[in-house]
């Protein structure tokens, strides 16, 4: 997990960088007529950053193999996560542009909505783990699973926050 995150880390610095390099060559930025709803975007923001603590709590009741527990946490993760997720698509619904209107466009549609790529893959793993949390097979121990994917949600939790403040804070 660790090394394919490390890649993924690469990943999303070429966004980054490519993003910044834009950035640095357009005179105007953003473009006229971007608004984005920092406020909703910060709470939002506030609501992916508590699913990383649900995920804390899901992790410690796996090492105490509370397979209960672990079901309870996941599954606040994941409702918290498809709030997020609820929350950029309406954004992406109304927004007042679009992906091709101009490069600001380009790189916010493609930073966000690969980051929303790995929400949703996030999410389907927290399924999957809670499936077999709530249906256990015999003398299957969780924990290993439940502590990658605790990793990864970290990952995207903490690529959010840059992708906030680069995209709605910094102007």
């Amino acid at each position: 997990m660790v090394i394919w995150l490390g890649s993924e880390t690469m990943f999303f610095a070429g966004l980054f960088a490519a993003y910044l390099t834009i950035r640095a060559h357009t005179p105007v930025w953003p473009p006229k007529g971007v608004e984005l709803n920092t406020r909703m975007g910060a709470i939002f923001t506030a609501v992916l950053v508590a699913s990383s603590a649900t995920m804390h709590f899901a992790t410690r009741s796996a090492e105490r193999r509370d397979l209960k527990g672990v079901s309870r946490w996941i599954g606040t993760s994941l409702a918290l996560g498809a709030l997020f997720m609820g929350n950029q698509v309406y954004e992406w619904t109304n927004l007042p542009f679009s992906i091709d209107s101009h490069a600001y466009g380009s790189a916010f549609y493609a930073m966000t909505g690969f980051h929303g790529l790995h929400v949703l893959g996030g999410m389907a793993a927290m399924a999957l783990v809670q499936f077999r949390a709530i249906r256990p097979l015999p003398g299957a121990d969780n924990t290993g699973a439940v502590e990658a994917l605790s990793l990864y949600w970290h990952f995207v939790d903490v690529v959010w926050i840059g992708l906030f403040a680069l995209l709605f804070l910094v102007r």
